[in-house]
């Protein structure tokens, strides 16, 4: 094979590598050819030794840095790669084959999902999988700072820029120069900053408050908010034209109670992190995890989080028992449909106060299944490819709303 050839195959196995091309004065356009090709320099014969020793120093510095920064970028990949997001539910599965497929592109991704779903994770599993891993990943919560200080925060500030500015300050937007920033809550900014926000994903530069002049940076934008962007701009509260900027690719995290089957595998996760910092180990039982996938969850991965560790932290015996989860009956999905000869304490009450939120989602999700049913004959996997749910959490949903297959199918 000739030279370039064998840098490629080279690189392929070794993309670390550092190649320097030695080439005759009148080839230089080959060497030009070679560093687009990922060479690190090139070299031009007759040369001096002390000329090629400094190329070698060159080459052997950026390995090293190389080096240390795939260190953190594995660890960074290891700690928020697609590993970090548990289940195997088919919702998560297609999210996590279209984040793998956007992650190798620089496209701006904007993630839609309820508080406590991780976006902030899919955030990171973006990052972690991205040409950019060895970069900084940088986050910011727009709904953590005052609207004063965001300008601020992401794009910098001059020295006397306003009162307290004492010294001048990169901002974030900077920081994440090569990498990753991610603007969780994006709706929760104003337009003036709406405004400032697109003229960065527009031109690739950001402009420090009390500054005049602009700083390029080459930064990857991940957008998250838990609202209904569109509503929010059908409702003019957040700008269209930086929608369509951020929209670019859209992931949906969909929340716990769409992913019910998902509930073991994560309370097992979240177990063993919890474990590893306790002196006494503790373990599920199959009754509580069945107490656990009786729950709606409301506030999705990050309650279930957290009642894993609150009973991981109390419960007395080595074993988590049903009681060892005070979960909110309010908004649980282990409640029987209600019936003519005894109605629920909820329905009883709706008589007086209309009902309450999850008893309209509850009541939404009754219709809808039934009519489903209606539609399919009673085909449940038909069912479940319409409603798009997996069958054992249509079959879950079916069991707590006192739905029945007529003829059917009495699986438990």
């Amino acid at each position: 094979m000739d030279g370039l050839t064998l840098l490629t195959k080279a690189l392929e196995v070794s993309p670390r590598l550092q190649v320097i091309v030695m080439t005759a004065f009148g080839s230089i356009q080959s060497a030009v050819d070679a560093m687009r090709q990922g060479a690190f320099d090139y070299i031009t014969k007759p040369f001096k030794e002390v000329e090629l020793r400094l190329r070698v120093e060159n080459a052997l510095e950026k390995a090293r840095m190389l080096s240390q920064m795939g260190l953190f970028a594995d660890e960074f990949n290891e700690r928020h790669g697609l590993s970090a997001l548990v289940g195997r539910s088919p919702a998560m599965r297609e999210l996590t084959s279209r984040l793998q497929r956007v992650a190798q592109s620089d496209a701006t991704v904007l993630v839609q999902g309820e508080s406590g779903t991780g976006k902030e994770l899919v955030a990171r599993a973006v990052h972690a999988h991205s040409r950019r891993k060895s970069k900084p990943f940088v986050p910011v919560n727009c709904a953590a700072i005052s609207e004063t200080l965001l300008e601020s925060e992401l794009f910098g500030h001059a020295k006397g820029a306003f009162t307290g500015a004492v010294r001048a300050r990169r901002g974030l937007v900077e920081e994440a120069d090569g990498g990753t920033l991610f603007i969780d809550e994006v709706t929760e900014t104003a337009p003036a900053f709406q405004s400032k926000l697109l003229r960065t994903l527009q031109e690739g530069e950001v402009r420090r408050v009390g500054e005049s002049t602009t700083v390029k940076v080459d930064v990857r934008i991940v957008a998250a908010t838990n609202r209904d962007i569109e509503l929010e701009v059908r409702e003019k509260r957040f700008r269209q034209d930086l929608y369509y900027r951020l929209n670019v690719v859209t992931l949906r995290v969909p929340p716990l109670r769409e992913r019910l089957e998902d509930v073991p595998a994560l309370a097992e996760h979240f177990l063993k992190r919890a474990n590893a910092r306790s002196p006494r180990p503790k373990r599920l039982s199959q009754s509580a995890v069945d107490h656990l996938m009786g729950y709606n969850f409301p506030g999705n991965v990050r309650e279930l989080e957290n009642l894993v560790e609150q009973a991981a932290a109390l419960s007395e015996g080595e074993e988590l028992l049903p009681e060892d989860f005070p979960m909110r009956p309010s908004a649980s999905m282990a409640v029987s449909g209600p019936t003519e000869a005894s109605p629920t304490p909820a329905a009883t009450d709706a008589t007086t106060r209309g009902p309450t939120l999850a008893e309209s989602v509850e009541e939404a999700e009754r219709r809808a299944i039934a009519q489903a049913l209606e539609r399919h004959g009673m085909d449940l996997g038909r069912v479940a490819e319409e409603l798009s749910v997996s069958s054992t959490t249509l079959w879950r949903k079916m069991k707590r709303l006192n739905l029945r297959p007529l003829g059917g199918d009495h699986r438990e």
